[in-house]
C-alpha cells in the first residue's frame, strides 16, 4: 500500500478488511472511504518493471474467443442487416468497427489472467461459456513504454491503444487495481505479440478427486437419510436440502479454501444450477479449483 508519504506491505485478507473500511492507514488514519485513501502500489523489486526482461516474461490471459487475439479483427462481421441499421447505417458501423479495433489487448500474470476469467463469469454470466488459457510471447525487439502507468482502463476495461503507447512504443505496463492487486499488466497491440499457447480451462479433471466424488455422491443422494454434519457439506445430506442449494454450499466450502479476493467470484462460477448434471458440474468446480490450488497442471499443459 502507498500512502501520501509512506509505503508499507500488507496481505489479501488486510486489503479485504481494508475495502469494507475495517482497517485505517497506520500513518494517517484514514479509511478506504476517505478520496485521498491509500491505494495498492507496486513492489520496487518487480522484475517487470526491468525493460530488457519484459519480453522474456511468459504472460498470460483468458477469454471466451478460440482464436484470440484475432489476426484480422473485424468486430463489424457479427452484426445482422438489422442490428446495422438501428446503428445508423454503414458507416456508423465503420466508425465504430475502427473504434473497436483501436483498443488495446491486455495480459498480466497468470493470476490475473484467472482472476479476470472468474470476473467475467460472475458479472456476464458465463458460467457455461468455454474458456481459454493463453500464455503469450512477445518479440524480442518490442519497445516498453518507460515506467508504468495507474490502470488506464475504463468503467467497462477499455483503453485506446494510441493513448498509452505513442509512436514507436508496443507495449505499457500499468498497475493491475482490478486483478492481482499490486503486480503489472500490459496494454499493447497486435503486432507486439510473437506467439500464443492455448490450452482450454478448466482441464479435465482426470483423477476425479476426493472432493468431487463426495460431491457427487452428496448431490445424487440429496433426498437420502440425513448424516451428522462435518467441515465439509459433500459429506453430509439434509432431507429437506434441494441440490440447488447444496451446490452452493459445495462451492462455497472450495471457495474457502481460496485467497479472499477470489472467493466471492469463484463462488458464482461455481454455482450449481437446478437440473444440471452433477457429476458433469462436480468435475468442471474442481478444475476451476485446479487453476489456483493446483497451477502446476495448467502450466504443464501448456508445456
Amino acid at each position: 500500500m502507498r500512502g501520501a508519504r509512506h509505503q508499507w506491505c500488507v496481505d489479501l485478507d488486510w486489503i479485504d478488511r481494508w475495502e469494507q473500511a475495517k482497517e485505517t492507514c497506520p500513518g494517517c488514519g484514514m479509511t478506504c472511504e476517505h478520496e485521498d485513501s491509500p491505494r495498492v502500489t507496486l513492489d520496487s523489486g518487480d522484475p517487470a518493471l526491468d525493460d530488457d526482461r519484459v519480453a522474456r516474461f511468459s504472460w498470460y490471459h483468458t477469454s471466451t474467443q478460440a482464436d484470440w487475439p484475432t489476426r484480422h479483427f473485424d468486430p463489424a462481421a457479427v452484426l445482422t442487416p438489422e442490428t446495422r441499421r438501428m446503428m445508423g447505417g454503414e458507416q456508423r458501423v465503420s466508425a465504430w468497427a475502427a473504434r473497436q479495433r483501436a483498443k488495446a489487448l491486455h495480459i498480466g500474470t497468470y493470476e490475473a489472467a484467472v482472476h479476470n476469467m472468474l470476473r467475467q463469469i460472475r458479472d456476464q454470466a458465463d458460467q457455461r461459456s468455454q474458456f481459454h488459457l493463453y500464455r503469450v510471447r512477445l518479440k524480442p525487439s518490442v519497445v516498453v513504454r518507460e515506467g508504468w502507468l495507474v490502470d488506464p482502463s475504463n468503467f467497462v476495461g477499455d483503453v485506446v491503444l494510441d493513448e498509452v503507447c505513442p509512436p514507436g512504443v508496443d507495449a505499457a505496463r500499468y498497475l493491475n487495481y482490478h486483478e492481482d492487486p499490486g503486480g503489472l499488466s500490459l496494454a499493447l497491440g497486435r503486432d507486439a505479440i510473437a506467439s500464443v499457447q492455448r490450452v482450454a480451462v478448466p482441464l479435465p479433471d482426470t483423477g476425479g478427486g476426493g472432493w468431487a466424488r463426495d460431491a457427487v455422491a452428496a448431490l445424487v443422494g440429496v433426498s437420502g437419510t440425513a448424516v451428522p454434519a462435518t467441515g465439509n457439506p459433500a459429506r453430509r445430506m439434509r432431507p429437506s436440502l434441494s441440490r440447488a442449494i447444496l451446490g452452493r454450499e459445495l462451492g462455497a466450502f472450495l471457495a474457502g479454501r481460496l485467497p479472499v479476493n477470489l472467493q466471492d467470484q469463484f463462488a458464482s462460477a461455481a454455482a450449481f444450477a437446478e437440473g444440471e448434471d452433477p457429476e458433469q458440474w462436480a468435475r468442471r468446480t474442481s478444475g476451476l479449483f485446479d487453476l489456483i490450488g493446483n497451477p502446476n497442471r495448467v502450466l504443464a499443459a501448456l508445456d
